[in-house]
């Protein structure tokens, strides 16, 4: 725990905001950080046993504000697994933040659609997850202060924040469905995305659920959506690039920004 304490210590010293809910701003969600009446705003560099972030796109900011009136902690941009760290290094601010006060967190990321009905720039409301990353936040010793041994994870997507996701009227085609996480950095091959597919997959990105087993581990409510950036389906099958999944995210982030704000005004205000 001291390394915990040591982080906390630090953080403390920037931030009189005591927040209710969390956000991991991946893909789609950059803009939401503009919405934030900012108290507080802390680089990852800065912060005892944080990471900054190496991928474009990821600012590496820890910011403390509120967000229609609500008290909210944002990670403005995320490690990922294929950048070389471990997962217990990568799901560090996910504990962290549930040791400031979040009960719930929403996250974004950007994933390839295998979905037949799914077009680049839908959005899927993830209602399960499949983990070929090869590896779990969870392996090693487990300290029962902050959760379980064994985890149950039947429900790790929160029903209830999905049902009032769906609530808000945004112009921007809807899905639920179930997603891949894969360790990357390569993107999939036509055979792996109709592998994916065939055991269920709706779509397949390259984070997120290492979060979401941390978070549910320590009785976080978890809301992830999914971006369509590109399509794993026969036919639709087109080179990309990291600079288009930017481009996608870039077109979509206010109506994504939407739905995170209409799910926080919800539950921030109960």
């Amino acid at each position: 725990m001291a390394q915990y304490n040591e982080t906390l210590n630090y953080i403390n010293k920037f931030t009189y905001t005591k927040p209710t809910i969390g956000l991991v701003l991946g893909s789609g969600l950059g803009d939401v950080a503009n919405d934030i009446d900012i108290t507080a705003t802390i680089p990852y560099k800065d912060i005892p046993g944080f990471i900054a972030p190496t991928i474009e796109g990821h600012s590496g900011n820890l910011i403390f504000g509120f967000l229609d009136g609500v008290p909210v902690v944002a990670l403005q941009g995320r490690n990922h697994y294929y950048e070389g760290y471990t997962m217990q290094q990568i799901t560090y601010p996910i504990r962290i933040l549930k040791m400031l006060g979040i009960e719930r967190l929403i996250t974004s990321n950007a994933t390839g659609g295998m979905n037949p009905n799914f077009e680049i720039g839908d959005v899927m409301f993830v209602n399960d997850h499949i983990n070929l990353m090869g590896d779990n936040p969870l392996l090693g010793p487990n300290d029962d202060s902050m959760g379980p041994r064994f985890l149950d994870v039947s429900t790790a997507y929160d029903k209830e924040m999905i049902e009032v996701a769906k609530q808000c009227e945004v112009n921007i085609r809807i899905h639920e469905g179930v997603l891949i996480a894969v360790s990357g950095p390569n993107y999939e091959t036509p055979a792996e995305y109709r592998y994916m597919s065939i055991i269920g997959g709706d779509a397949v990105g390259m984070s997120t659920i290492p979060e979401v087993l941390v978070a549910r581990h320590m009785g976080v409510k978890v809301f992830s959506m999914s971006l369509i950036t590109d399509l794993g389906v026969a036919g639709k099958i087109v080179e990309i690039t990291h600079e288009e999944v930017q481009r996608v995210a870039n077109e979509s982030a206010d109506k994504m920004s939407l739905i995170v704000k209409h799910i926080v005004s919800h539950f921030g205000k109960k």
